[in-house]
């Protein structure tokens, strides 16, 4: 399609394989749009496309993202309000009937069939990312997580345990609360929690805590969904099997010898020496 279209904090422009948002940068854009910069979503990514009646003479067009597609959308685990969605398109109602033709064109276009996808076709934001909570500083280089904890803030628990490092392959997932609803927080979800983390926030040498003033929407968001997207990748596959570890040549050698006795001796046949001679060879 190739075309633009304008609305309000953001514009989207429709290319043949996907939606290029890109969001304004002023003092009445959510912050959150601010960060994100751009975000070029797959039709493969869509789900849907619906148009409706906004508020104060305004339409809404929306992409519907396909469940597991985004990682900022599972992170979000929808938490973020109405005007913090990204695959909203916010227009004066005067255009409704270009909206509506943009949304036929996109709907025409999409092959998703609406189930969850196999992985994340949304690329995360990019890194190196980092946010400062009420207790201390995130940071992400795309290889690791670091929290290095603030004197005015952090708990007790937290300082005793020190500053933490958490390599991605380490972690399952993260644990993101908005501010704006709950106590916020963002905690990392490790594969294999030894001791089991503690259910506050506050005590977790896993998590940062932040409120409104500190480690808001727009930045600590974006960092959940990289590390999200991070950790999965990181993941190893569940049909990978492991190989085999290869064994003691000297072993083998001596048990090929005990073999070639028994079959002197007459207890293995010839046929029974050569099958498990075979299989003793292919272990080195």
């Amino acid at each position: 399609m190739g075309d633009v279209l304008a609305g309000f904090h953001a514009a989207w422009e429709f290319e043949s394989d996907s939606v290029l948002i890109r969001f304004e940068r002023g003092i009445r854009t959510p912050k959150l749009f601010q960060a994100l910069g751009e975000r070029r979503i797959p039709l493969a990514a869509i789900a849907a496309v619906t148009l409706t009646p906004g508020k104060r003479g305004t339409v809404v067009l929306r992409a519907v993202p396909r469940p597991g597609a985004d990682p900022l959308v599972e992170a979000a685990a929808g938490q973020l309000k109405e005007g913090c969605d990204p695959y909203r398109l916010v227009l004066p109602s005067e255009r409704e009937t270009l909206a509506e033709y943009y949304a036929d064109e996109l709907r025409a276009r999409l092959t998703a069939d609406g189930e969850p996808a196999e992985r994340y076709l949304v690329s995360p934001p990019e890194g190196p990312l980092h946010f400062k909570a009420y207790d201390g500083k995130a940071s992400f280089d795309g290889k690791a997580v670091s929290f290095r904890w603030f004197w005015t803030g952090a708990s007790s628990a937290k300082w005793k345990a020190g500053d933490q490092t958490f390599p991605v392959s380490a972690l399952s997932g993260v644990e993101w609360r908005s501010p704006e609803l709950f106590e916020g927080h963002l905690r990392l979800l490790r594969r294999e929690p030894t001791p089991v983390q503690p259910t506050q926030a506050d005590q977790d040498p896993a998590a940062v805590v932040f409120g409104l003033g500190y480690g808001p929407v727009h930045e600590s968001l974006p960092f959940a969904a990289a590390v999200l997207a991070a950790a999965r990748s990181a993941s190893p596959s569940p049909s990978a099997v492991p190989p085999a570890p290869r064994r003691d040549p000297a072993d083998i050698a001596d048990r090929i010898r005990h073999l070639g006795e028994l079959h002197e001796a007459g207890l293995v046949t010839d046929e029974e020496f050569s099958v498990k001679k075979a299989e003793l060879l292919s272990q080195l």
